[in-house]
């Protein structure tokens, strides 16, 4: 029988285990895409169950242990591969619930959940991933449960079917096959079973091979990293208004000329009776003076002029409090807005758009679901709507969902454009099942294109692709790759922008300088359609060179 002291150990050292050997797991990524890396998700997913293990004494049982654990593992779950860990370790909880200690029938049990919860969660589960690595190894203990009751034999023969199947998705996926490769998340899984394992058998906790910062260090950085684009912010208001246009109205252009000049973040959506304005500046009024040449204001929405530095220092007051516990907003209002974003131009305009809370994260710095938790309990909402804005952190958000008694709806959004697309759509005399239908609609009429690098050397279409090559991603899919940044962006805007469009808005990030983005502006407005304006954005986004959305 396995004491739930022997647990608590197996898991501190899996947990261990997977973090020194992470940026093995991290280059099985077949894809050149610069990304959250499974391995590093995983480490980061488990390695939060640890100071909360360390806490239970040896006289803990095994469900007081599994219980422990699964909880942290749901909190600190980060990417897809976290998500559906920290799922596995759920069945964990269930299966060895009430359980002093835990034979083979008990672990074979707690693996057919944790297999169950896993594949529930996935919209559209893909075999030769980790989830069939589980499934094997579920199926396996379920076997060997009836063959014998001895815990060590049992947990080795789980791990060598594991192995066998892991080496298998090679065959199972064409990019695998491709890359000669197997699956990562299946790899984590098998090296923390066998870590595991290794303690059953009587070895010792696993040595850390790195300095590594605590599960709660790292989560408070990660919180409190808004205090970095302090210098950032360049104008202090954010002004926003809207306008009837006149029955003479100038050209639009000339007012968002204007605007370049005295802000910066100029955003101006003209159609054919409204012109919705919004720029960061240090002279709102000179802003609100020049557009009355053009209109005049509407009452509703009413014109909004917002302090940024305040607003900023508000940020950081709240991330230095949250460091001590969960800070829970009470709700002053029906509908509030939690946006996942990285870069401070983007962060402004999902706040200037209604957004109550921004988590910092995206590509490559995924936001674990403690960390949406916590954004959503700062609301001040009865019901909150969260945009993920990426791919990989859709389902960390969802498991935040079962944390709190606050009414979510993660909405499924996939990309910035999208999320900005979905925020536009929110009518507040529209209730939630409208609304969310309403959003959705929009978002997915949204195309996104992205120009970004290569991270690993990898292969596109019988194509070899070097690390440092510049990406074009059209909606998600890797479309071409190039050598020049904005003769990639060009390319991809024109392929994108087929049909009928109206707007293509580009955001630039971090390391692109403004004349650069001025240039490809210029160029793309040449190019395109009379009827296609092309708008540019300061989003300060790290990864990618520019977020283009088409619409």
């Amino acid at each position: 029988m396995i004491k739930g002291s022997l647990l608590r150990d197996a898991i501190i050292s899996a947990a261990i285990t997977i973090t020194n050997r992470k940026r093995e797991v991290d280059e099985l990524n077949v894809y050149p895409v610069p990304d959250g890396d499974t391995g590093t998700n995983m480490s980061m997913t488990i390695s939060n169950s640890v100071v909360e293990l360390k806490r239970l004494d040896d006289k803990a049982t095994v469900a007081e242990v599994s219980a422990a654990a699964a909880s942290a593992f749901l909190r600190g779950a980060r990417g897809n591969s976290g998500v559906i860990l920290s799922l596995i370790f759920r069945g964990f909880a269930k299966g060895l619930a009430g359980l002093d200690e835990a034979n083979c029938d008990a672990f074979a049990n707690a693996l057919k959940f944790g297999v169950e919860a896993a594949y529930k969660a996935v919209m559209k589960p893909v075999e030769g991933t980790i989830l069939t690595v589980l499934k094997a190894s579920a199926n396996k203990a379920a076997e060997i449960s009836n063959q014998t009751n001895d815990e060590v034999t049992f947990w080795k023969e789980v791990c060598t079917e594991a192995e066998t199947v892991l080496a298998q998705t090679t065959e199972m996926l064409p990019q695998l096959k491709k890359a000669g490769v197997v699956d990562a998340g299946g790899m984590g899984l098998t090296i923390i079973f066998k870590a595991m394992t290794d303690v059953f058998d009587g070895g010792k906790i696993a040595e850390p091979s790195e300095p590594s910062q605590s599960s709660e260090q790292s989560a408070d950085s990660f919180r409190t990293a808004v205090s970095e684009y302090d210098d950032d912010i360049r104008f202090t208001y954010c002004t926003e208004f809207m306008l009837e246009k006149s029955e003479n109205c100038p050209d639009v252009f000339m007012l968002r000329a204007y605007l370049e000049t005295i802000g910066d973040c100029v955003v101006v959506v003209d159609d054919e009776e409204i012109i919705k304005v919004h720029v960061h500046t240090d002279n709102p009024g000179k802003a609100l003076q020049k557009a009355l040449e053009f209109g005049h204001f509407i009452n509703d929405p009413k014109p909004k002029i917002e302090n940024m530095r305040i607003q900023h220092e508000n940020k950081v007051k709240d991330a230095k409090d949250a460091e001590d516990g969960y800070v829970t907003a009470e709700p002053e209002k029906e509908f509030g807005f939690v946006a996942v974003a990285a870069g401070h131009g983007i962060e402004a305009m999902f706040t200037d758009l209604g957004a109550d809370v921004v988590v910092r994260g995206g590509q490559t710095m995924n936001p674990s679901t403690d960390d949406i938790l916590r954004a959503i309990l700062k609301t001040p909402a009865h019901t909150v709507f969260v945009l993920p804005n990426n791919k990989n952190i859709i389902m960390a958000a969802e498991q935040a969902v079962r944390l709190t008694d606050r009414k979510v709806c993660v909405l499924q959004t996939r990309t910035i454009p999208q999320g900005i697309a979905a925020m536009l759509a929110f009518d507040e005399s529209q209730g939630l099942s409208e609304n969310r239908i309403n959003m959705t609609k929009a978002f997915e009429k949204v195309s996104t294109g992205l120009i970004t690098f290569a991270a690993r050397n990898s292969e596109f279409e019988g194509h070899q692709i070097k690390e440092g090559e510049i990406l074009a991603l059209e909606n998600g899919k890797l479309s071409f790759t190039d050598k020049d940044i904005n003769k990639a962006a060009v390319k991809l805007t024109k392929k994108l922008a087929k049909g009928d469009v109206s707007y293509v808005t580009l955001i630039y990030g971090a390391d692109v300088t403004e004349e650069n983005a001025e240039q490809l502006q210029q160029t793309l407005q040449s190019k395109l359609s009379d009827k296609i304006e092309v708008m540019l954005v300061n989003g300060g986004q790290p990864v990618y060179y520019y977020i283009i959305s088409v619409e």
